[in-house]
């Protein structure tokens, strides 16, 4: 088996398998960037979100890990289509005509795989946040006091702890957040965001 993974013919399928063996490492050792958001561009495509969740990019599994898998149903699917025309033509088939079939029938073989793996492994949760998430969120004025026009730093701690640093301007034209004050952020223009001083009587009952 080792000597026919050296022919030409088995050549794509061998690299494959060492690609999934280097992702495992990478990932075992912990320097894997396994977790992206697979959704991104999708919401409301009811069509694309379909279709991704057939091949199991659902969002749900890691990047690096289905990617692991589809590489290994790959693999697969290449050897047993080599091994089945060994069988029937007594020679392998060009590695172009079985790389082809091995995608086909890899990524559906992987659509069950991934999907499957999706349900047993322990849900993930990141604690990484977009700029939009910290609207509604408190900050307070680190230095200076800031106007409109003349934003000053302010200090934000998201629901994980993490602490944010983000340029804020007081949402009312003519107002004033001073050093120390908390405020709440309203809504953001760029890398700028704007915010209600707590002191403001729109928030007294919030």
């Amino acid at each position: 088996m080792l000597a026919s993974f050296l022919a030409p013919e088995y050549a794509p399928f061998a690299i494959a398998l060492a690609v999934m063996i280097g992702i495992g490492l990478i990932e075992g050792i912990g320097l894997g960037l396994g977790h992206f958001d697979l959704e991104t561009g999708i919401d409301g495509d009811a069509e694309g979100s379909s279709l991704l969740g057939w091949f199991g990019l659902s969002g749900e599994l890691p990047i690096l890990i289905w990617l692991t898998s589809l590489l290994g149903c790959f693999t697969l699917s290449g050897v047993a289509i080599q091994q089945g025309a060994t069988s029937l033509l007594g020679e392998p088939l060009h590695w172009g005509l079985a790389v082809g079939g091995a995608v086909l029938i890899g990524a559906v073989l992987n659509g069950f795989a991934a999907n499957g793996l999706a349900r047993i492994m322990p849900g993930y949760e990141s604690t990484v946040i977009s700029s939009d998430d910290l609207l509604r969120q408190r900050g307070r004025i680190l230095e200076g006091a800031a106007r409109r026009g003349h934003p000053a730093r302010a200090k934000i701690v998201d629901h994980h702890g993490q602490a944010h640093f983000v340029m804020v301007e007081p949402h009312d034209d003519g107002g004033m957040i001073r050093q120390g004050q908390t405020a709440l952020l309203v809504r953001r223009k760029g890398g700028i965001f704007y915010a209600l001083p707590d002191d403001d009587t729109v928030l007294q009952s919030i």
